[in-house]
């Protein structure tokens, strides 16, 4: 009995730990009123209700994927790196985090070039500067690169134990899942079917999905300009596998909190916002959404 609070156990502190890392990396980029409505906007998420116990793998990989950036950010690359193989052992859209943490460690390079430091307000590197950097590429900065050991492990141990080191893409097709891969799952003909005959709770479950990460897609161009090249990489990655590689958007909700930097530019967004009424209401509306996540979710429903 008692370790069926194991996970949720887990579950919690690895949220709390990786709140309180996103403050931190919030501090370097963000007025401390941006970061305030910055954490608000991610404890109020309709599915934070992944971080707040739910017996789900989000959590550990959200605290591993902001530790790992707050890590590089101090230069420590081979702790950055560990951090990283934690993430990419525990799903495959962690590479997101080795492609965001090698695409920050040459954009620091070109910053070093041209003697400057990213800060709030710089505009990103010039994508030529960023490209002439890796050359500056030396052995200490390959720290990073210990991020894909964790998928690497994993892939290592499908093989010796299934005989197939991809059998995470093989059983998206398996009968129940039936995700597959082609033009069905991309174009999202197995949503467009639910919302002409499927029950009501199926459609706004999956279109409420579908909202949030169209949403985070439009603040990417936020993320490069307040952020910079490595954290355009990463939320463009952890975006782009869910957003292709499910047939109807089922999961998205959940995938879209790891885009840690996307809630950033949408705190910095509301934050300077003219109107000051609008933070209230957006957090209020976030808020509600959350209660209903909670109780759909307390109830059974399959919400992401």
């Amino acid at each position: 009995g008692h370790l069926n609070w194991i996970g949720p156990l887990v579950t919690m502190t690895s949220g709390l730990t990786a709140v309180v890392l996103i403050r931190q990396w919030c501090l370097q980029w963000l007025s401390p009123r941006a970061v305030t409505i910055t954490l608000a906007a991610v404890l109020l998420y309709p599915y934070a209700v992944f971080i707040y116990g739910a017996m789900y793998a989000d959590a550990l990989f959200l605290v591993s994927a902001v530790g790992a950036f707050v890590c590089v950010e101090r230069r420590w690359y081979a702790v950055a790196g560990l951090l990283g193989a934690v993430a990419t052992a525990g799903r495959p859209v962690g590479v997101a985090v080795a492609v965001g943490l090698v695409v920050r460690v040459i954009e620091h390079l070109a910053q070093d070039r041209a003697a400057t430091t990213s800060r709030p307000g710089d505009a990103p590197v010039p994508l030529r500067a960023l490209i002439s950097a890796i050359r500056d590429i030396r052995l200490r900065h390959a720290g990073v690169a210990l991020s894909a050991l964790g998928l690497v492990g994993w892939m290592g141990y499908l093989w010796a134990s299934f005989g197939d080191p991809l059998a995470f893409v093989a059983v998206e097709s398996a009968p129940g899942w039936n995700q597959g891969v082609g033009p069905r799952t991309w174009f999202k003909v197995a949503y467009l079917s639910q919302l002409l005959r499927g029950p009501w709770e199926l459609k706004v479950i999956l279109t409420a999905q579908a909202f949030v990460v169209l949403m985070a897609v439009f603040l990417l161009r936020r993320v490069w300009r307040r952020f910079g090249w490595g954290y355009l990489a990463y939320c463009g990655v952890v975006l782009a596998i869910p957003l292709v590689g499910t047939k109807d958007f089922l999961g998205c909700g959940r995938y879209v909190l790891a885009a840690f930097p996307v809630f950033a530019a949408y705190g910095a967004m509301l934050a300077d916002h003219r109107r000051q009424w609008v933070v209230p209401v957006a957090l209020g509306i976030q808020g509600v959404g959350l209660a209903v996540a909670c109780y759909f979710y307390g109830s059974g429903a399959l919400i992401s």
